[in-house]
């Protein structure tokens, strides 16, 4: 009886010692990497859990936002893989247009299976906007000025030729008849650069991000000729038409969400998955979500692993038809 009693006390003892190493504590640290200059879709989507986690109570202390401008993502994704890919409390903003760049090899010698993919939490969605007192009143408008004489249209944008931006843009130039590589194309870095240099009158029209609009809409200054969904969207955003309804077949949903080094234990991983989960049901973070203008896409762990694989997989295909990739 001793050495049965002796036993289960042995027993219990384990297993209390397995929960304790399994439970475990908040990064004493956090931050989020956008990888971009302020005030872009990399900055919001950052924001955005920066807001969410403190407001849940995920975590004591608030969470630093650190920009890393260069290449749409590719110097953080970079940074993050071969100077810091153990860091428990870092997580990388990545988006559509960040796995676009990788399917195009534009991350270096790093490719899709070199990060631990954690979580999408909203989905944007592209458009295109001029100014409010632009003579382009439509899409129709500004396409059929553009196809008239494409040097008489610039278009402004956050990434380079090949970007997400770029792809958006170059698909409605095919749509009527012009040759992609022959418009007039200004790639700035991140989504508010393009923006104010439409308010400068230095270009005339911004491809980019819905949300990055989403501030400038109530000042009556830029005014959004489509959106690239395949149906309105709901509230402030209902009178914007979208592409597909003013006869051009576009449609760009764009994913945002995040990343943990490669290195960083499954642990970690899993607590950082446990989070997010927590933090995605909460009414909090859908309100927050909300008002930066993005909808509902929730994702993390296995399922986003295979789907962002299978983006990469898509977007290679696209890059393909303009030359992009191989």
């Amino acid at each position: 009886m001793k050495k049965i009693i002796t036993r289960t006390l042995t027993a219990t003892a384990l297993l209390l010692a397995a929960g304790q190493a399994f439970a475990l504590d908040a990064p004493k640290r956090t931050e989020c990497i956008a990888p971009a200059k302020p005030g872009g879709g990399f900055d919001l989507t950052c924001k955005l859990i920066q807001v969410s986690l403190q407001e849940t109570q995920a975590i004591d202390k608030p969470m630093r936002v650190t920009y890393m401008p260069g290449g749409v993502g590719a110097v953080a994704y970079n940074a993050i893989v071969a100077q810091r890919p153990a860091e428990f409390g870092t997580v990388v903003a990545f988006s559509g247009g960040s796995l676009l760049n990788l399917s195009q090899g534009k991350f270096g010698r790093y490719s899709v299976d070199d990060v631990k993919w954690l979580a999408a939490v909203g989905t944007d969605y592209g458009m295109i906007a001029v100014r409010a007192d632009s003579p382009y009143k439509t899409l129709k408008d500004l396409m059929e000025a553009f196809k008239k004489d494409p040097n008489s249209v610039v278009f402004g944008a956050g990434a380079s030729i090949g970007s997400q931006d770029w792809m958006k843009t170059a698909l409605l130039a095919r749509e009527v008849g012009v040759d992609p590589h022959k418009m007039r194309y200004v790639a700035f870095e991140g989504g508010g650069e393009p923006v104010t240099a439409l308010l400068g009158n230095h270009i005339q029209a911004v491809s980019g991000d819905l949300s990055e609009m989403v501030p400038y809409l109530q000042g009556d200054k830029i005014r959004v000729l489509a959106v690239y969904s395949e149906q309105r969207l709901p509230g402030q955003l209902a009178d914007v038409p979208t592409a597909k309804e003013q006869g051009y077949n576009l449609v760009w949903p764009i994913i945002r969400g995040f990343y943990v080094g490669p290195k960083v234990s499954d642990q970690e991983y899993q607590w950082w998955l446990d989070t997010f989960q927590k933090m995605m049901a909460t009414e909090e973070f859908k309100k927050q979500r909300d008002l930066r203008g993005l909808f509902e896409f929730n994702m993390t762990g296995k399922e986003l692993d295979a789907y962002v694989k299978n983006q990469v997989t898509q977007y290679r295909e696209q890059a393909k038809i303009f030359g992009l990739a191989k």
